[in-house]
C-alpha cells in the first residue's frame, strides 16, 4: 500500500514540476517547436516517469536535473533574443522552397525534404496542385508555410511578393540581401533617405513590393 502512495505523490509532484517548467519556459504551440524545444521536453518528460517508478530513488536527484534543463532552456532563449546569428545556429532559418512559382530543388536538396513530403504537406493545406502556389517556405519548425497565387489578378505574371527581413535586431541580412539583388550599400543608403542613419538602431526591416516597413528598437 505504501508503495502505491509514493507513486500517486510522485506522479502528483512531478506533474506540478513540470507545468511550472513549461510556464516558465514560455508558451509556444507544438507545431512551432524547435529541435532544442522538443529535446528538452523529452528529456524532461522521460526523466518524470523513471522517477516516478522508481519510488526509492529521492525526489531532488531527479527535481535537479529537471530545472537545470530549464535553466538552459531559458538562457538559451534569451540569447536567442539578443543574437539574431545565435538563433539561426539553434533553431535554423526558414528556407523558400517554392519562389515564385519555381520549385527550388537544391533547396530541397540541402533540407533533405523531398516531393513526397511536399505534396503531403499541400494537400494538408487543401493547395490541389504546385501550380497554384507562388511561395513555400518551410519553416524551422518543420512546417510549411504557403502563399498562394493571386486569382485573380489583372495581369497574372505579375503576382505578388512575400515578405523578405533585412535587418533584425539591428543586423543586415546578406542572404536575403542578395536573394533580392540589392546590396548593403544599397540598403543603408534607402534608410538614409527614411532618415534612419545607424542600423544598429532598427530592430526589424523588412522589404516587400518595393516597400519598406521599420521598426525601431525600445529604450530599455
Amino acid at each position: 500500500m505504501a508503495d502505491y502512495v509514493s507513486i500517486v505523490f510522485r506522479t502528483i509532484v512531478f506533474y506540478a514540476l513540470i507545468l511550472f517548467i513549461f510556464r516558465m519556459m514560455g508558451k509556444r504551440e507544438i507545431g512551432e517547436l524547435s529541435i532544442l524545444d522538443l529535446v528538452v521536453f523529452i528529456m524532461i518528460g522521460e526523466m518524470a516517469v523513471v522517477a516516478i517508478e522508481r519510488n526509492q530513488s529521492p525526489l531532488l536527484h531527479t527535481m535537479i536535473p529537471m530545472l537545470v534543463l530549464m535553466v538552459i532552456q531559458i538562457t538559451m532563449a534569451f540569447f536567442s533574443l539578443k543574437s539574431k546569428r545565435f538563433r539561426d545556429l539553434i533553431d535554423g532559418k526558414p528556407i523558400i522552397i517554392i519562389n515564385r512559382g519555381k520549385i527550388d530543388e537544391q533547396a530541397m536538396r540541402k533540407q533533405r525534404y523531398n516531393f513526397d513530403d511536399l505534396m503531403v504537406q499541400l494537400r494538408e493545406k487543401d493547395i490541389r496542385s504546385i501550380a497554384d502556389v507562388e511561395f513555400a517556405i518551410l519553416e524551422p519548425s518543420g512546417s510549411l508555410s504557403v502563399i498562394e497565387k493571386l486569382k485573380n489578378a489583372e495581369d497574372p505574371m505579375k503576382q505578388g511578393d512575400i515578405t523578405i527581413p533585412l535587418i533584425m535586431d539591428g543586423q543586415i541580412d546578406e542572404e536575403n540581401l542578395r536573394r533580392i539583388n540589392k546590396t548593403n550599400l544599397w540598403l543603408r543608403q534607402e534608410l538614409k533617405k527614411k532618415g534612419y542613419r545607424d542600423v544598429k538602431d532598427i530592430s526589424f526591416c523588412s522589404y516587400e513590393n518595393g516597400n519598406f516597413f521599420i521598426d525601431i528598437k525600445n529604450n530599455d
